[in-house]
């Protein structure tokens, strides 16, 4: 459903930050992007979405997503792709949403912007996805700013949004980083459920071992904008083939012992 073929990302004149990167991510698939701040795992998600800055470039062989190239989609194009089919879940959610509008209204707008739907209809979709997030008293945060809420609520609202429409693609970007251990694992459960009911292919970017080896079919470790080992989850996490692989298990805390992935 998603293949790329020889990307590569430059920033201004700067040398490549991606090389090399290639990708066949199937239908209902969950893939893993893991590695060190500054390997290249957000840049990479991002220009699959076409969100990058101006200064960059991006260039591949292929980018197809379901057969049509993504390097040559139109803003227009984009509109109607983001959100629906393709959605993402960003790591810092609140730099996301407009501060001086109520999360309701924006919520609201993002809805009847990709469908067409009355208002009122959409406000109570908006509210029931809020609820599947764990977020209590959803109506008070639909009609809240989102400074009046934590970190983690705003990172549940932006799941809950990016959820919505059950995309064939998402890509998350570390997305329960700002949650504590007992937020995390439900949405985790909730993506997975994404993935059993809808059949979302989703492509993960994570710190959290523990949550790639949980949630994830096949993993990707990243360095210095190169994959420097790939396969199987269970394959990468047993037989590392990199030192560097080795060193970021070896990172994992144990308990008494125990590893957890």
């Amino acid at each position: 459903m998603l293949e790329i073929k020889e990307l590569q990302v430059k920033y201004g004149n700067q040398p490549p930050f991606i090389e090399h990167f290639n990708l066949n991510l199937k239908d209902g698939e969950i893939l893993s992007i893991v590695g060190e701040s500054g390997s290249g795992k957000s840049t990479l998600i991002r220009s699959i979405i076409g969100a990058l800055p101006e200064n960059a470039s991006v260039t591949a062989d292929k980018m197809e997503f379901f057969g049509s190239s993504l390097l040559d989609n139109s803003q227009e194009q984009w509109r109607k792709l983001r959100g629906t089919d393709i959605s993402m879940i960003f790591q810092d959610s609140i730099n996301s949403l407009n501060p001086i509008r109520k999360i309701g209204k924006q919520f609201t707008e993002y809805i009847c912007t990709h469908q067409k739907m009355p208002k009122r209809e959409a406000a109570r979709l908006a509210e029931e996805m809020l609820g599947k997030m764990h977020l209590a008293e959803p109506a008070r945060v639909m009609n809240s700013y989102p400074f009046q809420l934590s970190g983690g609520m705003m990172q549940r609202v932006g799941i809950a949004m990016a959820m919505t429409f059950s995309p064939k693609l998402l890509l998350a970007d570390e997305p329960t980083s700002a949650l504590d251990v007992t937020i995390q694992a439900q949405i985790v459960k909730q993506m997975m459920e994404l993935r059993e009911n809808d059949g979302t292919s989703i492509l993960i970017v994570t710190h959290n071992v523990g949550v790639a080896a949980y949630m994830s079919d096949r993993m990707i470790v990243m360095k210095q904008g190169k994959v420097v080992d790939q396969g199987r989850t269970k394959d990468v996490l047993k037989c590392p083939s990199g030192s560097y692989t080795k060193e970021l298990l070896e990172a994992v805390p144990d308990m008494e012992g125990i590893r957890y992935v």
